[in-house]
């Protein structure tokens, strides 16, 4: 292996030096973790606060409860207390933490006691974990204090353990994301020994919390926790410490959980499993759901159950999604083979006699099918048993009533089947009249579904065998065939029911999504169309307000404030409440508002649009007491998926053009730079050597070598002054300062005064001039007019070659135009566009001149636009060669009453 592979191989890993270098940003997240109340973790906390204190560290307490124990109390005296704010709750006033207090104080640390509290209904966050992060985001480190019970993977095993309902509870993400944790550790028999002795409760209390919490084998299990959790916390960090410092250290064996979930009510358990076997082995899980892709599961009951699930999977740290396929086993395996999954987790509900005898499980598939991977089976809490009736109490559970509607069809279909028959029948005998019943089930099938289609054909069956089986009039069947034919027909009404039913299911569902396919098409094609952001803001709210048929807001930020950029419809209205929601939202990238656990007042729910630069805009939508059923669920996440692709485009395509627009400026910077160093540079340097000259040795110079000397000085001198002007001139144009005068101008004495100068700077070359006669007076600026001739005779010196070089003045239409024209060698085509370019600069000269400074034609080009004029260059101009460039000025009507200047020749 070569030594550049090999560095390759061990250097750092990105993924978690970008985690640490996020983490520096924030203030530091100090946990002090105990097994139960009681162990010290306040105590402990306080004590460390103390040495910092006493080392000079700003530490301030924001809110510590000692629960009246007396050496708790001791320790916080001497420290700086953040008052409390009061707050009315039921009638009684009751003080809570005072975050805003907390943030203007910003001490370097903040203590802040008991992380799993609720906060009062008037907080701006619900729970004080939240408050927390946000004081870690405005850059405070915070010291807390937490039970393991609370954290929200393990209550359910606690409330197994210690037979407590644990409601306040901490997602596993803020420990996972806490910079140090800090394990308070006490033996159960000195825990219990503190409780009996009244250091942890007052006696009434303490006397009901050994009889029910506090026993011996509780606190042991919820001890075992607490050094379980810590010990894999420590083992993240150390892989932590080996990736960001690319050392090899002793890797473990990658686990990796595929969890299976449904709408049945064991899924939740088996979520809470996957994460418990999740964090034990300490390896990723992926939850997912599976779903038919021939049918729609109608009940809304069960699809909120499912987004539950899933939802409460990415609060424990699982990723999710969503399989449609007719073989769910075979869609599994897929996965598993792709992500690598090593164990799969699946609930096995308990299932009747004649559910098993008629029908495999998914877990029985997939033992008969799985090869190479571990499986765990989740069961219910409850015990097994016998379970008679168990298919009718699992209709039971679904909503398996009939609507009026339905009822009345079934009916009207069978009357209408019976009416026909009896009519036919009067007029021909015809034995097949069973058929019309058929029919009669397949349109109830079609119009209402598998139930009244049921309803039909028992209804039917009723009919026929009254109306048209011997004897007539009875429900008894005389014939023995007729008892064949009559069981035939029941079985035929009963599967046409269900087939055409489900095809009926079926066109519903392919028209359901086609219609999202076609929403969708219809809003990536007019996002993938447009850059601007404005277009692509009102085509997602326009696009979602149509979709799910409720107001829609969306927000971007602006100059760092969060704004509301678009709203359907256009008046509605955002309260305080909205906007806290809104910037919740976007600070969090996190779910907030109505129907969330953060400010649900709000009218609106907020959700943040997270590119991969973050987040980019907020949008919020009114739900309704149901929420969204799946399928508008379903659209709003597509649309706001392609919205948020669109908007990270447009973002990109702003940064591309001004990081264009940076690198232009810095090819300019460099060449002003370059040509500064060089035509500074060079008359200086002239200057300098003939001033030197003339100092030491001018007494013994000949008179005509002085004379030498000081022409050079003063030509450089002139140049040098030249090319300041120019430049001062250049960055009159840019910065739009040029403020031409609209005095009557004679063209002809402008033109002749800049060839007398041009002729002084290039005595050798032939320079001649004409004026046409009677050229009326035109609106300019004398002084930037003469500038502009002279910049383009100068030009033309410098590139003719030595050749001649002409200027004519003469009237073209209703404009007065001078031309400048040279014999050189000409400007390529493709170069033609560039002459008026900064620091543009043609081939190098031949007549032995010194170059220029590439100013001199943007400099005229931007004179004679702001005077009103245009100029032009063509090339070749005279017998397929030579450059002419001319300038044009309208001539004002009024410039004819004006005396015109005469004609003059110049050679």
């Amino acid at each position: 292996m070569s030594d550049e592979f090999r560095d390759q191989e061990n250097r750092p890993d990105p993924d978690a030096l970008l985690a640490l270098a996020s983490r520096s940003r924030k203030g530091r997240l100090t946990i002090f973790l105990g097994a139960a109340p009681g162990v010290g973790k306040t105590f402990a906390m306080l004590s460390r606060a103390r040495i910092r204190q006493m080392a000079g560290t700003d530490i301030v307490v924001g809110l510590v409860e000692t629960h009246g124990r007396a050496e708790t109390e001791a320790l916080v005296e001497g420290l700086e207390i953040l008052p409390r704010k009061t707050l009315e709750y039921k009638g009684r006033s009751l003080e809570e933490f005072d975050l805003d207090a907390a943030l203007a104080r910003k001490p370097a640390i903040l203590i802040v006691d008991e992380l799993a509290h609720s906060n009062l209904g008037e907080s701006r966050h619900p729970k004080r974990y939240q408050d927390v992060e946000e004081l870690l985001a405005s850059g405070i480190d915070v010291w807390t204090a937490l039970n393991i019970q609370h954290l929200e993977s393990l209550s359910d095993i606690v409330s197994q353990i210690t037979g407590v309902q644990v409601r306040e509870i901490v997602p596993d993400r803020v420990l996972k994301q806490a910079d140090d944790v800090i394990l308070i550790d006490l033996p159960p028999e000195e825990l219990l020994a503190r409780l009996r002795e009244g250091k942890v409760y007052v006696p009434a209390n303490a006397a009901r919390a050994t009889e029910s919490f506090f026993r011996l084998g509780n606190l042991t299990a919820l001890r075992e926790l607490a050094l379980r959790r810590t010990a894999d916390r420590v083992d993240d960090e150390m892989v932590d410490f080996l990736k960001q410092n690319a050392i090899e250290g002793p890797w473990r064996t990658s686990e990796r959980l595929l969890v299976c979930v449904g709408p049945d009510e064991l899924s939740e358990k088996v979520v809470m499993t996957a994460s418990h076997l999740s964090s034990g082995l300490n390896a990723p899980w992926l939850v997912v759901c599976l779903e038919r892709a021939d049918q729609v599961d109608e009940d809304p009951q069960r699809q909120a159950r499912v987004d539950d699930t899933l939802r409460l999977a990415e609060r424990l740290g699982g990723e999710t999604r969503r399989l449609y396929g007719r073989d769910f086993v075979e869609e599994l395996l897929k996965v598993a083979r792709k992500e690598h999954i090593t164990q799969i987790v699946i609930g096995a509900p308990r299932r009747s006699s004649l559910q098993r005898l008629f029908r495999r499980s998914l877990a029985d598939e997939l033992l008969n099918r799985l090869g190479g991977l571990g499986l765990h089976f989740v069961t219910e809490d409850k015990p097994s048993g016998r379970r008679s009736f168990d298919l009718f109490k699992r209709f039971g559970s679904r909503r398996v009533g009939l609507t009026p509607r339905q009822y009345a069809t079934a009916l009207l279909v069978t009357v209408a089947a019976t009416a026909a028959g009896r009519a036919i029948i009067e007029v021909v005998a015809l034995p097949n009249v069973s058929m019309l019943f058929l029919l009669a089930v397949l349109v109830a099938a079609l119009r209402e579904g598998y139930l009244t289609a049921l309803l039909a054909s028992v209804l039917s069956a009723l009919a026929y065998n009254f109306f048209f089986i011997p004897p007539i009039g009875t429900l008894t069947i005389a014939a023995p065939h007729e008892v064949f034919a009559f069981i035939i027909f029941i079985v035929a009404t009963l599967l046409a029911g269900g087939i055409a039913s489900r095809l009926h299911k079926q066109a519903l569902l392919s028209a359901r999504r086609a219609a999202q396919t076609q929403t969708l098409y219809e809003v990536s094609s007019k996002l993938a169309g447009t850059l601007d952001r404005e277009a692509i803001v009102w085509t997602a709210v326009s696009q979602l307000n149509s979709t799910i048929q409720r107001p829609v807001a969306l927000l971007a930020p602006v100059d760092g404030q969060l704004e509301l950029q678009s709203s359907w419809p256009p008046d509605t209205e955002l309260g305080v409440a909205e906007l806290t929601a809104a910037r919740f939202a976007y600070e969090k990238g996190e779910v907030a508002g109505s129907g969330t656990g953060t400010l649900p007042n709000a009218k609106l729910q907020f959700r943040p649009l997270r590119g991969p630069s973050g987040t980019l805009a907020v949008c919020g939508y009114a739900p309704d007491a149901e929420g969204l059923d799946p399928t508008e669920e379903h659209a709003l996440a597509a649309i706001l998926d392609q919205v948020t692709i669109a908007l990270d485009r447009s973002a990109l395509t702003v940064k591309s053009v001004e990081q264009s627009a940076r690198l232009e400026n810095e090819r300019f910077r460099s060449a002003l730079l370059s040509s500064i160093s060089h035509d500074l540079r060079t008359p200086l340097a002239t200057i300098t050597g003939a001033v030197t000259s003339l100092k030491e040795f001018g007494d013994r110079m000949p008179e005509e070598s002085r004379r030498d000397l000081l022409i050079s000085i003063e030509e450089e001198g002139e140049r040098l002054s030249r090319f300041v002007g120019n430049l001062l001139d250049m960055t009159r144009i840019e910065s739009g300062a040029v403020e031409p005068k609209r005095d009557w101008v004679d063209v002809g004495e402008v033109v002749l005064s800049s060839v007398e100068r041009a002729k002084r700077l290039a005595p050798g070359i032939d320079i001649s001039a004409s004026v046409a006669q009677d050229l009326p007076l035109i609106r300019a600026d004398s002084v930037l007019l003469g500038q502009v001739l002279f910049n383009l005779i100068d030009n033309a010196c410098k590139h003719g070659g030595g050749e001649p070089v002409t200027v004519y003045a003469k009237i073209e239409g209703q404009a007065v135009a001078v031309s400048v024209t040279d014999l050189g060698k000409g400007i390529p085509e493709k170069d033609l566009d560039r002459v008026f370019e900064k620091f543009y600069r043609r081939s190098k000269k031949t007549d032995g001149r010194k170059p220029g400074t590439g100013l001199g034609l943007s400099i005229a080009k931007g004179f004679v636009e702001a005077m009103g004029g245009s100029i032009q260059v063509e090339s070749p101009a005279v017998r397929r060669r030579g450059t002419r460039f001319t300038v044009r000025f309208a001539v004002e009507a009024s410039a004819n009453d004006m005396p015109v200047a005469k004609g003059r020749q110049v050679v």
